[in-house]
């Protein structure tokens, strides 16, 4: 397993300067906490990190190279989730699973499927469109597509948005099995997650 670093890191929103000077290492079976308040940059980073936002300064490496250079494996190694739950409301939940897990070039059955949303409480449910869904199910569609996918590095935004008591138990033993397989997760959060983050990123004042 590869570690994850950010070196030096710094981003603006138009004249506003959202954070700079921002490093931290994640290793093999670890993970971050990013915290601040709302518009300190917790989302920016996430997004430099994936590689979807180019910082002004720094850079990100993962296994000590560049990690988007062209040769970089990270974006197939690092699984993206926005604050939003991304799911399309005219699909149903087995439908938005699917291309999710397509989009990330992950190989899936149905019957592999059918367990993950099982195991996320949507069995019955799994037929149904979007639309149908409440907050919390819709947001575990996403749960789901994490049980799933093989990616070694998470990169997380506000994941408990929406989940009532028992999604957030399930989060919880998700991250604690995804870290005891030597994952790795950076993960923006204003609530208190277990296990306990190995050390945290404050961003802001």
């Amino acid at each position: 397993m590869s570690a994850l670093e950010g070196r030096g890191l710094a981003c603006a929103r138009g004249d506003v300067r959202l954070f700079r000077d921002v490093s931290f290492a994640v290793l093999p079976g670890e993970w971050v906490a990013l915290r601040g308040a709302n518009g300190s940059g917790k989302t920016t980073l996430l997004r430099c990190l994936a590689g979807l936002t180019t910082p002004e300064a720094g850079e990100v490496l993962w296994d000590g190279r560049a990690a988007h250079s062209g040769d970089s494996p990270l974006r197939a190694h690092a699984v993206f989730a926005g604050h939003a739950p991304g799911v399309k409301d005219d699909l149903t939940a087995a439908e938005n699973l699917r291309d999710a897990l397509a989009l990330r070039g992950v190989a899936c059955g149905e019957s592999a499927m059918d367990e993950a949303l099982g195991q996320v409480g949507l069995s019955a449910r799994r037929r149904l469109p979007a639309r149908r869904l409440s907050a919390g199910q819709r947001r575990r569609i996403g749960l789901a597509r994490l049980w799933l996918d093989p990616a070694p590095a998470w990169l997380l935004d506000e994941p408990l948005t929406a989940l009532d008591a028992e999604g957030e138990k399930l989060f919880a033993a998700m991250l604690g099995r995804h870290l005891a397989r030597g994952g790795l997760a950076v993960i923006a959060t204003h609530q208190a997650l277990s296990p306990a983050p190995n050390r945290e990123v404050r961003l802001g004042p």
